[in-house]
């Protein structure tokens, strides 16, 4: 089965969103805070199993979607609609701030809880894989199913975590770069951009079901 053009435009725009969705940039402070006190084959190797863990979860959502869907009895244009919605709620936290500074309180108040495994949680879930790219991920697995497209979305997944595990690498070099200022900018322009899409998840749900009735 061969892949065209639009189909490679669609698993790059799924990559995008969850790249805004989960603004890994954003979330460099936060890894960098959790793992001050590891050293650095200790905050490689939590590094490491962070994604690998973020894989896990989104591939298995993309892989289930529909089933827990169906388990549930929830329509998936109900789900879109759902999931767009949580999505312009997150992305107006990243808009004004409020996001970066919830994390920080979370972290601020599971830390004392945890000691060393901090990769599974609360790294890879909630702070990466949250109900945000949890539920995005079950919305672009019901847009475009079919076991092509699915495995195009899971090399997305497989991207986007590499993408994190080479920023979280980095982590101490762009904290100094980037600093507060720089870390809010991108926040802000990747809570635009996540609006759109939910936006859009909320438009593509409504049309679904009056085309349905």
């Amino acid at each position: 089965m061969g892949i065209s053009m639009s189909d490679i435009s669609t698993y790059i725009k799924f990559f995008i969103s969850l790249c805004a969705l989960v603004n890994p940039i954003g979330m460099i402070p936060i890894f960098a805070s959790m793992t001050s006190n590891q050293t650095i084959l200790e905050r490689n190797n939590t590094n490491f199993l962070t994604n690998i863990s973020v894989i896990i979860i989104l591939c298995t959502s993309l892989f289930l979607g529909n089933t827990i869907l169906d388990i549930f009895g929830i329509s998936i244009n109900s789900f879109r609609i759902a999931g767009g919605i949580l999505v312009i709620i997150i992305a107006m936290s990243m808009l004004n701030g409020k996001l970066i500074s919830d994390m920080k309180k979370t972290q601020n108040t599971i830390k004392s809880a945890i000691s060393k495994n901090i990769a599974v949680v609360p790294l890879a879930m909630p702070l990466i894989a949250g109900p945000g790219a949890i539920s995005s991920t079950i919305v672009w697995s019901t847009n475009y199913p079919g076991f092509g497209h699915i495995l195009g979305c899971m090399i997305a997944i497989i991207l986007f975590s590499i993408l994190c595990w080479l920023l979280f690498r980095s982590a101490p070099f762009f904290v100094y770069m980037l600093g507060d200022t720089g870390i809010n900018i991108i926040t802000r322009i990747m809570g635009l951009l996540l609006m759109s899409l939910g936006v859009e998840f909320i438009i593509t749900g409504i049309k679904s079901t009056f085309l349905i009735y």
